[in-house]
């Protein structure tokens, strides 16, 4: 791959988008992703993804020189719904995802963070939305999800002014996990990775399914999904380890079976 690379260390695989200087999001990244998920998805050595930017930034933003040339409405209706479809897998994929920011992650670049089941970030990252400042709006979900983890209220503000907030205000609003240092982050990343990838990944796949209920279902519908899953996952070699290992008092190892 041009842009994207990774490698794999105790079932979390290190993900590096370098496209130099600002990792700024082009239709080649969006398509090396898709390839990325496609690559590790059925990987049993991985178990957990973590996302991250070489250099100075996670990723600054769309890369603006994509949009000249276009002139209909339907190319870029084309081109959002394709990084749409693709932050959706991202969203939905069967092994959880990390997003490590650091630098910035403006405009596709926050998209494609908050398409991820958790962010984790530097106290002095910028995360924004600053399309309207060029006329356009967000294209790749930004509208949809900055409200469901900060509301509609503090959304409207990010992207109506511009104006990025600071790793730490993430945090307090509901955008990112956990804010770390700039020298700890991928340290303190890796080791919650590693941790999640000790758990069952039949059960992590069950938990990411039943989680999208919550964003885009009813409660009922949920909770009904819930049971079902937990009745599914129940049955399992992996529960049957990891009820043994409780009562015996040590860690389970997980199979996936």
């Amino acid at each position: 791959m041009e842009f994207l690379s990774w490698k794999v260390e105790d079932g979390v695989a290190m993900i590096t988008i370098a496209r130099p200087p600002a990792n700024a999001l082009s239709r080649g990244i969006i398509a090396e992703v898709n390839a990325v998920l496609d690559a590790l998805e059925h990987d049993d050595a991985v178990r957990v993804l973590v996302l991250h930017g070489e250099g100075r930034f996670f990723s600054a933003g769309a890369d603006i020189k994509e949009f000249t040339g276009v002139e209909s409405g339907e190319e870029f209706t084309k081109l959002a719904s394709n990084g749409q479809q693709v932050f959706e897998r991202v969203e939905s994929f069967s092994k959880p995802v990390i997003a490590a920011i650091h630098g910035a992650a403006l405009g596709g670049g926050l998209e494609l963070a908050m398409s991820c089941h958790m962010r984790f970030v530097t106290e002095s990252a910028k995360l924004g939305l600053p399309e309207l400042q060029l006329g356009l709006i967000p294209g790749f979900g930004g509208t949809q999800r900055l409200p469901r983890y900060v509301g509609v209220a503090k959304a409207a503000e990010m992207m109506f002014t511009s104006e990025p907030i600071s790793g730490t205000e993430a945090v307090q609003w509901g955008l990112a996990n956990r804010a770390f240092s700039d020298e700890t982050l991928l340290d303190e990343t890796l080791k919650i990775a590693k941790n999640i990838a000790k758990k069952s990944p039949i059960a992590l796949k069950a938990a990411i399914q039943t989680l999208q209920f919550a964003k885009h279902a009813s409660f009922y519908e949920g909770i009904e999904a819930e049971a079902k899953s937990f009745g599914t996952v129940f049955v399992t070699e992996d529960a049957k380890e990891g009820i043994q290992a409780f009562i015996e008092k040590r860690e389970p190892v997980f199979t996936g079976k």
